[in-house]
């Protein structure tokens, strides 16, 4: 097999294959500084191994190539690697959470093990010295401790134990290396030893908190513990720059007699800095500090060598070389005491250094050389944006790093640190001269796109942080918008010969929170135009050539959803002679907008990938043989995909990948477009995917053509119940439409007329808004209108499959979406449950929303109701002339739940 026959280095020998995925991480910015940073190979191979976001990545430094350990569909929480450094075994927390074993010298994962803590995940794991177990505490409030042997079969642990929440939370674990039956774990508070013993019939653990003697000295939080070599004893770190040790109770001396023998014996200063990192290494004791020093003691906890320099920060990892390097001798010196070989061995191995400010260091002992590796964000990653025309994408982050990183040679060309606020939004203008930066401060920064100086002093006018910013395409105007709701125009001029930017105008043109600021070009003249997109449901468009200093014109305010949040914004590729806006909302639609009269022309079906579309854009051609071929990237909460345009409604156009399992930022596309770039967030990472568009064509090809991916979309598909009722449906509407009683030779015909589209609609289940219903006619009443100048008055099945299935809601009919109205317009009863008062209810329908006549409300009703109106009552007696007050009030109780409505009066579904 491929890892029978692994050996190291082979993993960047082969070169790279094409990916047959339509996106394929290519490479990855950043990693994860809380966790450890590991040395596989030293000497003419350095080769790291990370963690960023939900992926493994090994980086070979001098050959500057990263390969990516992927499987994970959750962020990892954490790793360990085997002494001989071939087996790596990652974990996450979170839903399906996963543990993977895998092979370092070929990339393959050898072991998976499912459900291992299926409620929260794993928090801490640890691999034994002889490579066959696998040491895993559960994430949870109780937390689980399990011992694997993953290199059997078994689904099962050998055994586990559950700990107690007074015990802490414990986060580190390490195995004996000198017997794999014992191990220790600590939390800041606690320390527990362990001892399973197998048996015929299974295995038992036993976990014993050993109690901790101050010694009347203070103690501190734990950090990290390990056990001594060759001795009965264990030593755990503190935050007060102490050493516990523990060791074996009685007059047994044998190493580890049972952990309900060990006692904390003694409570030793090593300094005043708090201990971030304890190994025991060959037959030294090594510590790493929040000062970033590294010190070798001996087995009697005698100083042996001290390492620090200024530019190491806190240490968060140190993993030493696998072999010594051939060298001169080393300029470390170990006392006369503990001059064996070990020691000397220990001494001589280069390290790796990880601090947690996201920092690397390769360290050379032979010759005390600090080479830093790796200097990446160490706060949020939350703006990306690529070079119009060079291979260049600029990176900003929450600490106010700016970065451009070169994405064909994969190297940083040149940064520069914000001091006074953390980068949230960025944008090139669209010649490539200019860099614009938005600051959480509210500052904005216009700075040269290759030196990263400023080409003007800072601009200041937002009072929140710049959530987004834009050039327009003659570069005469940038446009920012901030978490204030207002949109900032600022305005290019000559001052002293030279061209500088001045503020022109602002408004509070929203009320909350704007998603997307968008320039484009007017149709009829090559002036920008300037739209702005906010949750209010509200697109906004101003002129920008009425406007002028302290005055930004409105000319026209849209509202474009009645219900749904818009999310995203884009001009929509000329597909066609008509003009469109393509936005996404938290329903999972897309539409399709006139960009002059901002008429909906098109709702369709966006990916439903678990949560909507977040950001979109129009990935620039890849192929100038087919100029039409047009593609869309976009990015959900935690996804990234790509979508074939036209959209059409058809799933098997889009494909998605996880990127960020925590939350996507950012989405930035290549000037190109062969790559898609996302920023991680919080994760504090940047992935870099490379896109095959052949691959997606292939896919969609297979998914069927025509309607067969929408005949699929349907329950039970072509041969299903539903659609069989579907199309009597229709015919019956054509025997309606042509008069049931009539005698008289009927025409048979595919059509039937736009104004039947809402009755078929409400027998199949799908209840549309009157506004929604005025959609959907007039897109189809308008589909053929800009070509021909006629207005089709009839649809068929075919095209009534499709409208039905971009419509309807993505996921059913939602008790959730009733209960969150009563929720809101509710109150609690005396029996604690959410109800609304009869005639509140009534008032509610009559004046909220699409108000409804008292006669419209009276027939609605008694049809819902099942009984013909009649008789005398007295809430609706105002108004209902026809006597219905009196069955309304008989049927439809005083108050009236969520369940009640649903159920009882709309006669809906409800799920158990």
């Amino acid at each position: 097999s491929l890892v029978w026959a692994a050996t190291p280095g082979m993993l960047f020998q082969e070169d790279r294959q094409t990916s047959l995925h339509p996106l394929s991480l290519s490479w990855v910015l950043g990693y994860n500084s809380s966790l450890a940073v590991h040395s596989l190979m030293d000497g003419e191979d350095q080769v790291l191994l990370y963690i960023s976001s939900h992926t493994a990545v090994i980086y070979d430094i001098l050959k500057n190539r990263q390969h990516h350990l992927q499987g994970h569909t959750n962020v990892i929480s954490c790793l360990c690697v085997s002494e001989d450094r071939r087996w790596v075994a990652t974990a996450d927390r979170g839903p399906d959470a996963l543990i993977v074993v895998w092979d370092s010298f070929s990339g393959i994962p050898v072991r998976t093990i499912f459900e291992s803590h299926p409620k929260d995940g794993v928090s801490a794991i640890a691999i034994s010295q002889d490579t066959k177990y696998l040491a895993t505490i559960s994430a949870g409030a109780v937390q689980t401790v399990c011992v694997w042997e993953w290199t059997s079969p078994m689904e099962k642990p050998v055994c586990s134990t559950e700990l107690k929440p007074e015990f802490g939370y414990q986060d580190y674990v390490i195995f004996n290396p000198q017997n794999p039956c014992e191990f220790v774990s600590n939390s800041k508070t606690q320390v527990i030893f362990y001892l399973w013993v197998s048996r015929d019939a299974g295995s038992l653990m036993h976990g014993f908190i050993t109690p901790l003697q101050t010694f009347h000295s203070v103690v501190g939080h734990f950090s990290q513990s390990a056990f001594h070599v060759n001795s009965s004893q264990a030593l755990t770190g503190t935050s007060a720059g102490k050493l516990v040790v523990w060791d074996t109770a009685g007059p047994s001396k044998q190493p580890w007699a049972g952990p309900h023998r060990v006692r904390a014996t003694n409570l030793v200063p090593m300094q005043e800095d708090s201990i971030t990192v304890l190994q025991v290494f060959e037959s030294c004791i090594v510590t790493g500090d929040v000062k970033g020093q590294v010190k070798f003691y001996n087995g009697q906890l005698q100083l042996l060598n001290c390492y620090s320099h200024s530019e190491v920060g806190p240490i968060q990892s140190i993993s030493f070389s696998k072999t010594s390097p051939d060298a001169s001798p080393t300029c470390f010196a170990s006392s006369s005491s503990d001059s064996s070989n070990s020691v000397s061995l220990a001494l001589n191995r280069n390290f790796i250094l990880s601090t947690s400010d996201a920092t690397v260091f390769h360290v050379a002992t032979d010759r005390t050389k600090l080479e830093r590796v790796m200097e990446e964000a160490k706060e949020a990653v939350n703006a990306i944006t690529c070079h119009p025309r060079r291979a260049c994408v600029a990176v900003g982050s929450r600490c106010g790093l700016l970065r451009l990183w070169d994405y064909q040679q994969n190297k940083y060309l040149i940064s520069r640190i914000f001091t006074g606020g953390g980068i949230q939004c960025l944008s090139y203008d669209p010649e490539g001269y200019f860099l614009a930066a938005g600051c959480t401060d509210g500052s904005v920064y216009i700075l040269d796109a290759i030196s990263l100086l400023s080409s003007c002093k800072e601009l200041k006018f937002s009072h929140g942080p710049v959530t987004h910013i834009s050039f327009s395409h003659d570069s005469e105007y940038l446009a920012t918008s901030d978490e204030k709701y207002s949109v900032i125009v600022y305005k290019r001029v000559l001052q002293n010969g030279s061209g500088c930017w001045e503020h022109l105008a602002g408004l509070h043109s929203h009320y909350k929170p704007i998603r997307s600021i968008l320039f484009g070009i007017q149709l009829d003249s090559n002036e920008p135009r300037l739209l702005s997109l906010g949750e209010d449901r509200q697109l906004v468009e101003y002129d920008l050539k009425s406007s002028n200093k302290d005055h930004l014109v409105v000319l026209h305010r849209d509202r474009v959803e009645q219900v749904a949040v818009p999310l995203c914004l884009a001009w929509y590729p000329q597909l066609s002679t008509e003009s469109f806006i393509l936005t996404a909302n938290d329903c999972y639609k897309l539409k399709l907008y006139n960009t002059t009269t901002k008429m909906c022309r098109k709702t369709l079906l966006g990916p439903t990938l678990g949560s909507p579309l977040e950001k979109i854009q129009i990935l620039p051609a890849t192929n100038a043989a087919e100029p039409q071929k047009h593609y869309l990237a976009y990015i959900t909460k935690d996804k990234v995909g790509l979508q074939i345009l036209p959209v059409d409604g058809n799933p098997h156009k889009s494909s998605a990948f996880v990127c960020h399992p925590d939350g996507v930022s950012d989405l930035a596309t290549s000037f190109d477009g062969r790559y898609i770039f996302t920023a991680g967030g919080n994760d504090c990472t940047v992935m870099k995917w490379e896109v095959n568009v052949n691959a997606l064509d292939a896919a969609a090809s297979l998914g069927g053509e025509d309607l067969i991916p929408f005949y699929n979309l349907l329950d039970g598909g072509r041969e299903g119940e539903f659609f069989k009722e579907l199309e009597d449906y229709f015919y019956y509407t054509q025997l309606h439409n042509h008069g049931v009683d009539t005698l008289e030779t009927r025409e048979v015909s595919t059509h039937i007329p736009l104004e039947e589209i809402p009755f078929v609609m409400r027998a199949m289940g799908f209840y549309p808004s009157e506004q929604k219903i005025e959609e959907m006619i007039n897109e189809v009443k308008f589909s053929k209108y800009v070509d021909t100048g006629e207005q089709v008055t009839k649809i068929n099945l075919e095209d009534f499959i499709k409208l039905y299935v971009n419509h309807r809601p993505a996921f059913g009919l939602s008790m959730t979406e009733i209960q969150r109205a009563f929720q809101v317009l509710g109150y609690d009863n005396e029996n604690g449950d959410r109800v609304i008062d009869r005639r509140n209810l009534l008032l509610l329908l009559q004046h909220r929303g699409e108000h409804m006549t008292a006669d419209e409300l009276a027939q609605c009703l008694t049809t819902l109701l099942g009984r013909c109106p009649g008789g005398e009552g007295s809430e609706l007696d105002a108004y209902d002339p026809s006597g219905a007050a009196a069955l309304i009030e008989q049927e439809i109780p005083a108050e009236i739940t969520a369940e009640i409505f649903a159920a009882d009066i709309l006669s809906l579904p409800i799920a158990e």
